[in-house]
């Protein structure tokens, strides 16, 4: 069961992410920060992140480098999502490690679209 860590400090985004994963059959973890988000993380490395850019703590860019950096030989897939489409914060994520993006606000469509792409490409 390919396993998916939850990061965003909206708690209802997590709800509804979770409901739509786990009905495609991913194993689910959340965290509301990037600090719980990598404590998360080391405990039980995840096989994809879905990663919010705006957190609270500890910046999605930092989160990136510390993920980046503390996985060796084992690379998650990280898709950050934002509500800003800005192309210069896209490229931003993308050069810090993310492996995609996606933009909220996001239906049940696109976040499986999104994954089932993913397990495409794997």
């Amino acid at each position: 069961m390919t396993r998916c860590l939850i990061v965003d400090d909206s708690v209802v985004i997590r709800k509804i992410a979770r409901s739509i994963l786990e009905s495609q059959g991913y194993e689910i973890s959340e965290a509301e920060n990037g600090h719980e988000a990598l404590a998360s993380a080391k405990r039980r490395p995840p096989d994809v992140i879905l990663l919010d850019w705006q957190l609270p703590t500890l910046g999605a860019l930092e989160v990136l480098a510390a993920l980046r950096a503390s996985f060796y030989g084992r690379r998650p897939y990280i898709i950050y999502w934002t509500t800003e489409n800005d192309s210069a914060e896209i490229s931003r994520a993308l050069a810090a490690g993310a492996d995609d993006f996606l933009l909220k606000p996001f239906d049940r469509a696109d976040l499986v679209g999104k994954m089932s792409a993913l397990s495409r490409a794997a």
